[in-house]
Formats: structure tokens, C-alpha cells, sequence
């Protein structure tokens, strides 16, 4: 395979040292690892092979499509989304198991006589999981349950929502077969030992992700890189790229950069974002492109075509000037790069 003209560079220790802090974090509950979105967009099986080794034993995933793509690694993986009908039919990994997340969906794996499984119990976000009155009810009787858990809504700010969701997954404690309860996602883990529980489920603050002041010791994972097609000289007073957005106050060395929104940079970038070569700042000029994207290079000058450089995307920083979620960032980094682990 020819090599691409974009990369990530993946830090293998930074990802470790996060899953780390956040188990120590987690006080006594277990700490999983939410790999869903091929694990935000890094490389699912890569990611679970180097927390495993780090000894993560728990991971969670959206679909069985996504289950299927980790079925050889030999590690118990939880599928968030349940089980549909069409699932049923399915060949299904052997240490993979549903999260059950409607009355429907229990209903399927007890007829089937499915073995081990979670269950999903919706404690005040509205979105996926069984009512808790459908516990009291008895929906969950003779099943072989794994965890039981919920899902924080708001867990990134300090509101009374996350207590009364704490309380409520609390009630069930002892209710089912559960084996353990779940509640606390990376945000969750820094609202302190009450929302441990049995196991954490950690995803965005793995990858870099830093959302309340407690998660100060997570380190950047990901470095977007593209290749320079082009160095050229603009002069003062032409303009640069789509819709003259950006015209030189005085001539200026520019460099074409093999990048653009179809790779995840987006046009939200457009005179905002930062390249750096080394210690120099190459700010990015004028509209963000499909495929290209124009950037200052006169603090490099020597920058050439066939050069690397970096984007800036510290996560925290760069939702805040692209107005994108961390998240957004990390999974929408598109197909095209190499993805480089140290």
C-alpha cells in the first residue's frame, strides 16, 4: 500500500497512562474502557489490545458489528445497544454479550435462553434502558445478569440531576442477579467514589478528552499530521482559497497542506485553526477545502513540499475555538490517515 499524505500519530503510552489514572480514580470499581466507533476513532482493536495488556478487562461497543471486528482478541465485550431481532439470526461472538435496553429486548433473550448479559436501566436521561418500575415488576426475573447499569446525562457539571441518577441506580442494588452496578462514565469517574459503583466505563477522557478540572492528569493521545503538496509565494493583496476569504496584508510564504473536512479537519478550522512545524506556529489561512487547506509557513522557511506537519488538536482547546464537541473531533477523523502508534 502506498503510504498516505496524512497521519495520526497515536501515543501508546499517553492511552495507557490515561486508563491508568482513571483506575486509580475509580477507587475499587473496576475500570473498563468504552471502544465504541472503532475506539473513537483511533482503532478499536488496537486500542483493546494495548489496555487489555495494561489489564483492562472490560469493553463496550455500540453494535455487533463492531463486537464481531474484536471476536479474536479474547476479550469480554458488552454490546451497548442490545439486541435486535436481526441479531437473533446472527452468529454472535463468543465473549461478547448484549446490553438489554427495552422490555422487548429482554423478553427476545430470555425466549432464546441467552446465557450472560447486562442490562441497560434508564435513571433519568430518556434514552436507552428499562424503567425502573420495570425491575419492581419483575421483567429481569431468571436472567444471568453480568451488570446492571445506567447512563449520566450531565455528568460533565455539577447539577443535582447527577445524584438523584446515582440514587436511583443505587435503589436496585440486591433487586436483580446482578453481579455488579455501573454508572460512571469518564466524567462520572471525577464525581468522586459514590458513583463507582462496581465498574467504570471511561470513552472520550482514554483518548485525551478532559472535561471537569479533576481530569487535569489525562494526556493528548492523538496528532492529526499532513504532508505539504505545494510551498508558494503569495503577494500582497492576492487572496487565498475559496471565496477570497483571506487576502495577504503583504507577501507571504504559504504552504498547501494534503487535508481538508472530508478528513475530519472542518471548515468550523477556517482561519481559527494552528499547524505547528517544531516551535513554529503556522497559522491556517482562509476556507478549509475537501481535500486541502492553506497555512502560513514564514516562521518555517525550511518548510517544503514532501514536509510534515502537525495540526494542533489538543482536545479540550480545540472544541473550544472549533466549537465541536471532543468528542466530534475524535471520531470524525476520517479514513485516510495512517494511523501511526508509538
Amino acid at each position: 500500500m502506498t503510504a498516505s499524505p496524512l497521519r495520526l500519530r497515536l501515543d501508546s503510552s499517553a492511552l495507557v497512562a490515561n486508563w491508568r489514572t482513571l483506575d486509580a480514580m475509580s477507587g475499587p470499581a473496576a475500570c473498563g474502557a468504552a471502544v465504541k466507533a472503532n475506539g473513537y476513532g483511533l482503532g478499536a482493536r488496537e486500542v483493546v489490545a494495548r489496555l487489555a495488556a495494561a489489564g483492562c478487562r472490560d469493553f463496550f461497543v455500540s453494535t455487533w458489528a463492531e463486537a464481531a471486528q474484536l471476536a479474536d482478541l479474547g476479550v469480554a465485550v458488552s454490546v451497548l445497544h442490545g439486541l435486535r431481532a436481526e441479531d437473533m439470526a446472527a452468529k454472535r461472538p463468543a465473549y461478547a454479550r448484549p446490553v438489554l435496553c427495552t422490555p422487548a429486548q429482554v423478553r427476545r433473550w430470555r425466549d432464546a435462553g441467552g446465557g450472560a448479559c447486562d442490562v441497560m436501566v434508564d435513571t433519568g436521561m430518556n434514552r436507552l434502558g428499562i424503567a425502573p418500575r420495570d425491575v419492581a415488576d419483575g421483567l429481569l426475573e431468571g436472567l444471568r445478569i453480568e451488570t446492571l447499569m445506567s447512563h449520566l446525562a450531565c455528568a460533565d457539571e455539577d447539577v443535582p440531576r447527577n445524584a438523584r441518577q446515582r440514587d436511583a441506580l443505587a435503589a436496585l442494588e440486591g433487586k436483580t442477579s446482578a453481579r455488579r452496578l455501573s454508572l460512571a462514565n469518564s466524567a462520572g469517574i471525577a464525581l468522586g467514589p459514590d458513583y463507582g459503583f462496581g465498574l467504570t466505563r471511561p470513552g472520550i477522557a482514554l483518548y485525551g478528552g478532559r472535561q471537569r478540572p479533576e481530569h487535569a492528569a489525562i494526556r493528548q493521545v492523538v496528532t492529526p499530521e499532513a504532508q505539504i503538496l505545494q510551498r508558494r509565494r503569495v503577494g500582497a493583496g492576492e487572496s487565498v482559497g475559496y471565496n477570497a476569504t483571506f487576502t495577504a496584508p503583504a507577501a507571504m510564504e504559504v504552504a498547501i497542506l494534503n487535508i481538508g473536512y472530508a478528513d475530519g479537519y472542518l471548515r468550523c478550522f477556517s482561519g481559527k485553526g494552528m499547524a505547528r512545524a517544531g516551535d513554529a506556529a503556522l497559522p491556517v489561512l482562509g476556507r478549509v477545502s475537501m481535500d486541502l487547506l492553506a497555512v502560513d509557513v514564514g516562521a518555517a522557511p525550511s518548510l517544503g513540499e514532501g514536509d510534515w506537519v502537525a495540526l494542533d488538536y489538543r482536545l479540550p482547546e480545540t472544541a473550544a475555538v472549533s466549537g465541536l464537541s471532543q468528542y466530534e473531533l475524535l471520531t470524525g477523523l476520517g479514513a485516510r490517515f495512517d494511523r501511526i502508534w508509538s
